[in-house]
């Protein structure tokens, strides 16, 4: 509705910035399209700022979202996109300024593409097709590779003149495809599945030249993805250029920024590998040639010592010494032996001495009865006993005629 005011009867700002408030609230949510000019996002902060532009007429407004908003479209929209955005007009009263408040960004043309290949992306990652520990190593020389490129393209001609290059016996198992185009997934998915089946085939590599976004487009699709992925041979992705990172590089078991790239890591050098030969082995030489080395002065050291240099010295002074020590014992046995036999002939001689034989050679002689009891005492005997009498040289009989007198 139109406002009586006049200049005697003005009305505040207040009152009209309220008013247009009021009117813009009846509104609502609007889709908006537009090109983003400026980006905020303030690390923490749970609002992203941005500046929507119209190209065509020069008009710029202001939009705010929410920070999940605003990641959900993060990886593929940034200064200088298209975007159609789902929004609210807002105004802020206090300072008289007209701005959107977001719910939902959305990316067009080329970013929508790339927001579609991002989630795409996120949900074979999610699977586990592009997790490391499934990458499997290359074989140091292989004997037949598996290439897979455009017919009479420069990248079948970098990869193989550049592979002959470094290693002249290699040798290549070509399956030619279109790399662009609407048959271009289902002949390169067969053409790799070809090779992963040739039982001589060592490593595949799928190359192809630089080309725009929509070009390299068949080496991002779901269906080629999955064919790598269940490829029991190594298989090398060497699409387009270094910048250049179509989804096939995800699930390749090695990444190669160029054609040329690509034959440099799966062909070794043959000049670089002979001199690795060389220089390895000049350094198993110098090492032999070291330990010879020490191992002689030791040997030369060894032969030096007395020990060494007569060995039988040792041996001829324990000899000496033994036979020095077997002397003294002999010695020493000896006169043992020699003292013992004089103390032995004084021992028997003073048995013979004293021994009742000898007592008896000097006239004594020694009574016995008839049982052998020796008589001591001359009451033991009785008249007319019949007695024996020991002397030195033998025995005779002897009777009792009278007894002793005390």
């Amino acid at each position: 509705m139109a406002l009586n005011t006049s200049a005697d009867a003005p009305i505040p700002v207040g009152e009209v910035s309220r008013l247009i408030g009021a009117w813009i609230d009846r509104l609502g949510a609007v889709w908006v399209e537009g090109q983003i000019t400026q980006l905020s996002r303030r690390p923490g902060a749970g609002v992203v700022f941005l500046t929507l532009r119209d190209p065509s007429h020069d008009i710029s407004i202001g939009v705010t979202c929410f920070r999940g908003v605003f990641e959900q479209v993060a990886e593929v929209v940034g200064e200088g996109a298209r975007v159609v955005v789902h929004a609210k007009p807002e105004w802020y009263g206090p300072r008289g300024q007209l701005s959107l408040r977001a719910v939902e960004i959305r990316p067009v043309g080329m970013g929508e593409l790339l927001a579609r290949l991002e989630q795409l992306k996120k949900t074979l990652a999610a699977e586990g097709l592009f997790a490391a520990d499934r990458k499997r190593p290359l074989p140091f020389l292989p004997q037949l590779i598996g290439l897979v490129t455009g017919r009479a393209s420069a990248a079948e001609r970098d990869v193989r003149e550049n592979a002959r290059l470094r290693w002249p016996a290699v040798r290549f198992e070509v399956r030619n495809v279109p790399v662009q185009g609407a048959t271009a997934v289902p002949r390169v998915i067969e053409a790799v599945r070809a090779l992963d089946a040739h039982p001589e085939v060592d490593v595949i590599i799928v190359a192809r030249g630089g080309g725009s976004v929509e070009d390299l487009l068949p080496f991002s699709d779901e269906r080629l993805v999955r064919a790598v992925a269940e490829c029991r041979t190594p298989l090398v992705s060497a699409i387009g250029h270094e910048p250049d990172t179509p989804l096939l590089d995800l699930v390749a078991d090695l990444r190669a920024s160029t054609p040329t790239d690509a034959a440099k890591r799966v062909v070794p050098d043959v000049r670089e590998e002979l001199a690795r030969v060389q220089l390895v082995r000049d350094r198993a030489l110098r090492v032999i040639r070291g330990l010879l080395d020490r191992e002689e002065r030791g040997l030369t050291a060894a032969l030096s010592r007395p020990s060494m240099a007569a060995p039988y010295r040792m041996v001829d002074d324990r000899a000496a010494e033994v036979a020095d020590r077997v002397d003294r014992a002999r010695r020493g046995l000896r006169h043992a032996l020699d003292r013992a036999d004089a103390d032995l002939s004084h021992t028997l001689a003073r048995v013979v001495a004293l021994s009742p034989a000898a007592t008896l050679r000097r006239g004594y002689a020694v009574l016995q009865r008839a049982d052998g009891t020796v008589v001591r005492d001359p009451s033991e005997v009785t008249p007319e006993e019949d007695l024996r009498a020991r002397v030195a040289e033998g025995t005779f009989g002897v009777r009792v005629t009278e007894l002793p007198h005390p």
